[in-house]
């Protein structure tokens, strides 16, 4: 049992949701992106953290954008795992999932990616471009190294394909709740909730819902029919926007109590 399996028991024990935000790692820089982590752990359960890649195909404009700075400054995977070091000096508390995409993994190699993810506290990974065909690339060194191997659920995502994913998935689900890229459009939670309800049948895992979360309300909604969401783009849109980590701080604490405070749906 890792960080995020020990968060997700602690959170149905209290009859809460979770809420994890996303930042991406090296933006504004390397410094910068570290006082928001930390700003963020006082209010969020999880933090992801975006490790930057030239040719994402799950991002929208704000973390495209995000991307690019961080790249600018030239960070990569090994900078990302020194990021996640330098946190854990502070905080060994809070859960880290590290998101991304499978190139940049492979160039570092597999092996060694784990394993150093492992020795320096990250919990979690996502890594957007590995189907559950290919899962043997990189899915059983991950769990050698306690490892969630976070899934990706989406709106045409059908039950047995679900089942499918489900199979190596750990840690939780996560239900990507439009049909496009991050920070695009808003979600539906009446839709969303259906789909979801639906996918309960084939994982006993948390599922939490991610893409068109927004704004508190947007957050509240989610909540109400899913495990946790993930706030992203709003997230990174203001660090764009040039708010500094105690500005971000308030926009997350606006949005844990929103999520805290949610309804369960009918």
């Amino acid at each position: 049992m890792n960080r995020i399996d020990k968060t997700f028991a602690a959170l149905k024990a209290a009859d809460r949701k979770a809420l994890i935000t996303y930042i991406m790692a090296g933006d504004p820089d390397i410094a910068g992106s570290l006082e928001c982590a930390h700003e963020l752990a006082k209010h969020a359960d999880i933090l992801e953290i975006g490790m930057p890649f030239t040719d994402p195909m799950a991002d929208g404009p704000a973390i495209q954008a995000a991307g690019l700075r961080a790249l600018a400054n030239k960070v990569g995977v090994k900078e990302v795992l020194n990021f996640v070091q330098q946190f854990r000096s502070k905080n060994s508390d809070t859960p880290i999932v590290l998101m991304g995409y499978f190139n940049p993994v492979l160039a570092y190699g597999v092996d060694k990616f784990c394993n150093d993810c492992n020795n320096l506290g990250v919990d979690g990974l996502i890594v957007v471009d590995i189907p559950p065909e290919e899962a043997d690339e990189i899915v059983p060194k991950a769990q050698q190294n306690n490892l969630s191997f976070i899934r990706l659920l989406t709106p045409t995502t059908d039950v047995d394909r679900a089942a499918k994913i489900a199979q190596n998935a750990s840690g939780f689900l996560y239900y990507v709740s439009i049909a496009g890229v991050t920070g695009t459009a808003s979600a539906d939670p009446v839709k969303a909730g259906i789909h979801i309800s639906t996918l309960r049948s084939k994982t006993d895992l948390p599922i939490v819902a991610g893409f068109g979360i927004k704004t508190a309300s947007d957050a509240s909604a989610m909540a109400a029919i899913a495990d946790g969401v993930v706030v992203g783009s709003a997230l990174v849109q203001a660090i764009a926007d040039g708010a500094n980590a105690q500005k971000l701080g308030e926009l997350a604490a606006s949005l844990a109590s929103a999520v805290r405070t949610a309804k369960k749906a009918a």
